[in-house]
């Protein structure tokens, strides 16, 4: 008995010590590198996932499948209401609606639990910097800091209106530095970027059906596999080591379905397609464009 309290007290400490680092180098979250090929250095590559045919999204509305949960914060139709609108400009994404939808992605992913909460906390931070890169320039154009209410937070006009409104002012402004760290709202965008195709990732997992074996994969395993792809190349080894922990705290799979108000896998799987859809939507368009002015490396 006293030597397998011996035993136990260093895997105890071993978990805190692990935790700890996990809080110290959580802003690292936002993926600091550029994107790597997946299959490559051991990473696996995740089934690609092919849009399936879906009545179109009108403005302000959920399709029928798309139900409201009451009682939750997190909301699939207002989700999906934000991305729809965040592409109402032909080939050009409108930063006040995307970062809408980003806040109702922070509510699905604080929903999970206090471990994946630290995360969502440095998504925060990357919202509001935007928010107030926008307020200064309007500012700034206009003599005055009260010309647009909090809530608008100058990102219905002006030069944080949209993805390439944005690029444009703060490439002439030099404000984008492409060999060194600046807090430019494009260096800032980037990282929700590649967070976006994370989540994406994870929901591809929960829409697919059982393997070979007849088991559905756990959400932690379906977790850690869109981190390896999309976030785990540009974290330190620490860092990556201390994320399982998150994967193994995660709920059950059951949990995530009552997020989109669903009961079964059945039911899910078409609402979480819609989902991906619209979020695969955005990312392309959003790909598009950084990669139009060799953005997607900042550092």
């Amino acid at each position: 008995m006293v030597l397998l309290r011996r035993t136990a007290r260093p895997r105890h400490l071993l978990l805190a010590a692990m935790l700890a680092l996990l809080l110290f180098f959580s802003s690292f979250w936002l993926p600091q590198g550029g994107g790597r090929d997946c299959g490559s250095a051991g990473q696996p590559c995740l089934k690609s996932f092919r849009p399936t045919a879906v009545p179109p999204l009108v403005a302000g509305e959920a399709p029928p499948l798309i139900k409201e949960c009451p009682g939750q914060s997190f909301q699939a139709g207002q989700l999906l209401k934000y991305l729809k609108l965040s592409l109402s400009d032909p080939d050009d994404v409108l930063l006040g609606p995307y970062l809408q939808g980003w806040d109702q992605l922070l509510k699905f992913m604080n929903s999970l639990g206090t471990m994946v909460s630290l995360f969502s906390g440095k998504v925060t931070e990357k919202i509001v910097a935007i928010q107030e890169l926008s307020l200064k320039h309007s500012a700034k154009d206009h003599g005055k800091r009260s010309l647009h209410t909090p809530a608008a937070f100058g990102l219905k006009t002006g030069a944080y209106r949209s993805l390439r409104s944005m690029v444009k002012v703060e490439l002439q402004e030099g404000v984008v530095d492409f060999s060194r760290r600046t807090d430019s709202g494009c260096r800032t965008l980037l990282r929700l970027h590649r967070s976006l195709l994370w989540l994406k990732l994870m929901l591809e997992g929960l829409a697919e059906g059982p393997g070979t074996d007849g088991e559905f994969k756990t959400p932690g395993e379906l977790c850690r596999n869109a981190y390896i792809v999309a976030l785990a190349p540009h974290h330190p080894w620490v860092l990556r080591q201390a994320a399982e922990f998150v994967f193994l705290a995660l709920p059950d799979r059951q949990y995530f379905l009552q997020l989109v108000c669903v009961r079964s896998q059945r039911e899910a799987t078409p609402v979480l397609r819609i989902i991906i859809d619209a979020l695969a939507l955005v990312q392309t368009r959003t790909q598009r464009i950084l990669a139009e002015h060799d953005m997607l490396e900042l550092p």
